[in-house]
């Protein structure tokens, strides 16, 4: 019987891990030194299932929850980092992590922002994030559904979403504060573009910042019914 060196089993994930800032994240003009050091430094294969840790550090969205259950997917690195970086944040700064499955990204958040609110409706997935979070002093994980983000600890600096909308996000919109930027990917399939939202006072204007494709996020197709 062949036995594994957890040693080197460890070691492979460090590695892989660099390969991804180096490879997926540097490349796609990711410049800002703390995304990078906080990619580097956070284990992602600790936010998913076992049997998924392989796919960690691939340029893919990768299922989350047991067996990769309704759908959702941790997005990829390269779109995560860019989204992040895209609002720009200061360190001082209160954000919305919407739709936040196992956690991963609300890790990444609470190493440049101030405060992370991470909100997650998927019962199994926001047990995860807890456990994943647990210790993270910046970061608060509740429940609840995501197409009505959490006004509760608003309003914020910033809001990233996990995931794709089929339709702008326009409840979400009154949730930021005047300056407040808002990230997504807007659109399904091959055709989706990352967007910037940035609230002026009582106005909420939109830009596309790059070409992107991630799974629609429940509640966030044009077939569903809004209710914020």
């Amino acid at each position: 019987m062949t036995r594994v060196n957890l040693e080197d089993f460890m070691t492979d994930f460090a590695a892989a891990r660099r390969n991804m800032v180096d490879g997926q994240v540097r490349t796609a003009d990711v410049t800002d030194l703390r995304i990078i050091a906080a990619m580097q430094a956070i284990p992602r294969e600790r936010f998913l299932e076992p049997a998924m840790a392989g796919l960690a550090y691939l340029d893919l969205d990768v299922p989350v929850g047991e067996g990769g259950r309704g759908g959702r997917r941790m997005i990829k690195p390269m779109v995560l980092a860019r989204l992040i970086q895209a609002v720009d944040l200061s360190p001082t700064d209160h954000v919305l992590d919407l739709g936040c499955a196992t956690g991963y990204a609300a890790a990444v958040l609470a190493q440049v922002a101030g405060n992370v609110v991470a909100l997650e409706e998927d019962e199994a997935l926001y047990a995860a994030a807890r456990a994943n979070l647990a210790g993270q002093a910046n970061v608060t994980v509740v429940s609840g559904r995501l197409t009505a983000g959490w006004a509760q600890a608003g309003p914020y600096d910033a809001i990233v979403v996990e995931g794709a909308v089929e339709a702008a996000p326009e409840g979400l919109f009154e949730q930021l504060k005047d300056g407040g930027r808002l990230v997504c990917v807007l659109g399904g399939g091959p055709a989706a573009k990352a967007m910037i939202y940035s609230r002026s006072r009582a106005q909420t204007s939109g830009r596309p910042l790059f070409d992107a494709a991630a799974p629609v996020l429940p509640g966030f197709s044009k077939l569903s019914e809004f209710s914020f």
